[in-house]
């Protein structure tokens, strides 16, 4: 797997590591089951430290989309609990998002377009 880390970015380095192992899961590029790199690994082939790689594993092991542990090391969980539901942080971004495209002129119709686009 490869992560691209944006240092300009005011987004913080773990959370862009999560995002995008989500986002690899969400895709298909992560399978379940798949074994994940060290936290050593990763942190050397990004370039950061480990404590960083650390943190981002803590969080997906915490909201369910990894399990660990000291034999196997990182994995992708089989199976995923369906809540149907987005996080509360993910409805607050959602609304971040919404409103800029409110105020850049977008219509509701052309929001859905592009949602529609990415969520396929």
């Amino acid at each position: 797997m490869i992560i691209s880390i944006n240092e300009m970015s005011e987004i913080p380095i773990y959370q862009q590591i999560r995002n995008q192992i989500v986002q690899g899961i969400s895709d298909g590029r992560l399978s379940p089951g798949e074994q994940l790199p060290t936290v050593r690994g990763l942190a050397e082939e990004i370039g950061i430290n480990s404590m960083t790689v650390n943190k981002a594993y803590s969080l997906l092991k915490q909201e369910g989309y990894i399990f660990a542990d000291r034999r196997s090391g990182a994995r992708v969980r089989k199976e995923f609990a369906v809540t149907k539901e987005l996080s509360e942080k993910s409805r607050e971004l959602l609304q971040q998002i919404i409103s800029e495209a409110k105020v850049s002129g977008m219509t509701k119709e052309e929001f859905f377009e592009i949602c529609g686009e990415l969520y396929e």
